[in-house]
């Protein structure tokens, strides 16, 4: 559910583009969309597009699914960009991962049109 503040974030997925904050003022880059920088504590926010790129910061394979249905196993993971945000997120591909690989953005479609930001091995 987007709402004021993240209806911007939300929509530019729909273009598959992975938006940041960015502070005007101090020029920290935050993720997840917030009223406040978490540098600074500045007001005056703009949205700054990601390369997506980045590595694997921390990861867990789950085996146990959450719903009936939901396929298993799937992985979770802190991604942390190349530009410094780090995101919760999944990775796709296979569960054979370790920390500091490198990974590129990928998506992942919603029935609303909009996509979650997922990432897969790069290169």
């Amino acid at each position: 559910m987007s709402d004021d503040l993240t209806a911007p974030w939300w929509a530019a997925t729909r273009e598959s583009r992975l938006l940041l904050q960015s502070c005007t003022g101090c020029g920290h880059l935050q993720h997840y969309p917030r009223a406040l920088c978490t540098g600074c504590g500045g007001t005056d926010l703009a949205w700054h597009e990601s390369a997506g790129l980045g590595a694997v910061d921390s990861f867990t394979v789950v085996h146990r699914p959450p719903s009936p249905g939901w396929p298993v196993p799937y992985v979770v993971a802190r991604v942390r960009l190349d530009e410094g945000p780090v995101l919760l997120t999944h990775l796709i591909g296979d569960t054979e991962w370790r920390c500091d690989q490198r990974v590129r953005l990928a998506w992942r479609d919603l029935d609303d049109g909009r996509r979650l930001p997922v990432f897969e091995r790069d290169g």
